[in-house]
C-alpha cells in the first residue's frame, strides 16, 4: 500500500521587511515622529532625525514611496522639459552638464529626475499631458524658446516651473536662473576691440531664444549700431555655425575678429576660416561663449566667455523646490567669466 506524505508548510527564506515601527522602536521615538520625520521634518528634532536617520540604516528600512505619495500627494519627481530635438541632447554639452547638475542636486532632496524631449509639437503634447497629469511635482524648463506654448500651459494647470535662461515673455510669472550673457558678450566684444581689431563680425543666436537677444544685445552695447553686414545668425549648432560663418566672410572678406555666440557654433567657424585659409587669431581673431569641452579641443583652443552650469543646476533645483512648497518666482541671475585661449 503506498503511503501518502503530508505537505509540510514552507518556511520563510527571507527576514520580514523592516517596518516603520521597526525603525521607532531602534530610534527610540514615536511612530509618529518617524513619519513626520519621513515627510519634511516638521515638529522633528534634530536629535531625533538623527537618531531616526541612524536607526533606518540600522535595520535597513526602505520607504515606501507610493504609500508616502498617497499622504503627501507629491511624486517625488520632477521633470527636465529639454525643447531642442533628441539629438542636440548628445551634440551640445551643455545639456549634460545641465542634466548631470540637477540630478546630483535633486537627490539632496530624494527627488527623482524625469528626462523628457519635447523637440516638436507632437513631443511637446506629449510632454504637456503627462506633466500637467500630476505624475511630476514640477518642471525645469531647458533652452525653451519664445512663443512655444508649452509654459502657457503648464502655468495654467498651476504646475511649478523654474527655466533656464531668462523666459522671454514671462519673466514675471516663471522662475529662472540665467548666466549674464549680455554681461558675458560685453567682456568678449570689449576684449576683441582692445586688441585692435577694428572689423569685428558675430554669429548670433536664435533670435526667440535668450542667449540669441542678450548676448546680441552686449555686443552692440560696445560697438554700437554696427555695420548690418557684420551680424549673422546661427542656431547654435556646429553645422550652423559653419553656414554662418561662411555667409558673414563672403558678406565681409576684410573681417578681422569673430565673436561666436556658442562654442558648438564656434567649432564650425573655425572650420569655415581654415578652409578659407584665414589664420586663426593672426588674420581673425574667434571668441566662443559657453567654455563647454569643446572650446579645449578646438584647434587653436578657444577664447570664450564661461557661464557657470553646475551653480546653475543648483540654483534652478533650489528655486523648483521653494516653489513646489509655495514660494512666490524669483530670479538668479550668475556672472560670467572671460576665458582667454589661443583663438584671440
Amino acid at each position: 500500500m503506498m503511503s501518502v506524505s503530508k505537505p509540510t508548510r514552507r518556511t520563510r527564506s527571507a527576514k520580514t521587511r523592516p517596518t516603520i515601527n521597526d525603525v521607532a522602536a531602534a530610534a527610540g521615538v514615536s511612530r509618529g515622529t518617524v513619519s513626520r520625520a519621513l515627510n519634511g521634518g516638521h515638529n522633528v528634532s534634530r536629535a531625533a532625525q538623527e537618531a531616526i536617520a541612524r536607526a533606518i540604516r540600522k535595520t535597513g528600512y526602505v520607504v515606501n514611496q507610493h504609500a508616502r505619495s498617497l499622504v503627501t500627494q507629491r511624486s517625488q519627481s520632477v521633470a527636465f522639459i529639454l525643447s531642442e530635438p533628441q539629438d542636440r541632447l548628445f551634440e551640445d554639452p551643455n545639456f549634460s552638464i545641465l542634466l548631470r547638475g540637477c540630478t546630483q542636486a535633486l537627490a539632496e532632496y530624494d527627488i527623482t529626475l524625469l528626462l523628457t524631449i519635447a523637440g516638436d509639437s507632437d513631443d511637446r503634447r506629449r510632454v504637456s499631458r503627462y506633466v500637467t497629469a500630476g505624475h511630476v511635482d514640477g518642471a525645469l524648463l531647458v533652452s525653451t524658446h519664445a512663443g512655444n506654448p508649452l509654459i502657457d500651459e503648464l502655468l495654467s494647470r498651476d504646475v511649478p516651473v523654474v527655466a533656464c535662461g531668462r523666459p522671454l515673455g514671462y519673466e514675471r510669472s516663471v522662475a529662472y536662473v540665467a548666466a549674464d550673457d549680455r554681461d558675458g558678450a560685453r567682456q568678449m566684444v570689449t576684449y576683441l576691440k582692445a586688441l585692435g581689431r577694428k572689423r569685428i563680425g558675430i554669429v548670433a543666436g536664435p533670435a526667440d531664444t535668450p542667449g540669441g537677444v542678450d548676448r546680441l544685445a552686449g555686443y552692440h552695447d560696445v560697438l554700437g549700431p554696427s555695420d548690418p553686414a557684420l551680424v549673422e545668425m546661427g542656431d547654435y549648432t556646429e553645422e550652423g555655425g559653419a553656414a554662418a560663418m561662411a555667409r558673414l566672410l563672403e558678406r565681409v572678406p576684410d573681417l578681422d575678429a569673430v565673436f561666436v555666440a556658442s562654442d558648438l557654433m564656434a567649432s564650425g567657424a573655425l572650420t569655415v576660416l581654415r578652409q578659407a585659409g584665414r589664420r586663426v587669431p593672426e588674420d581673425v581673431a574667434v571668441g566662443g561663449f559657453d567654455d563647454s569641452s569643446i572650446a579645449l579641443s578646438t584647434v587653436p583652443r578657444l577664447t570664450t566667455v564661461r557661464q557657470p552650469l553646475s551653480r546653475i543646476s543648483v540654483e534652478m533645483v533650489r528655486l523648483l523646490v521653494d516653489r513646489i512648497e509655495g514660494a512666490e518666482p524669483s530670479a538668479v541671475i550668475l556672472p560670467t567669466e572671460l576665458v582667454i585661449r589661443e583663438s584671440a
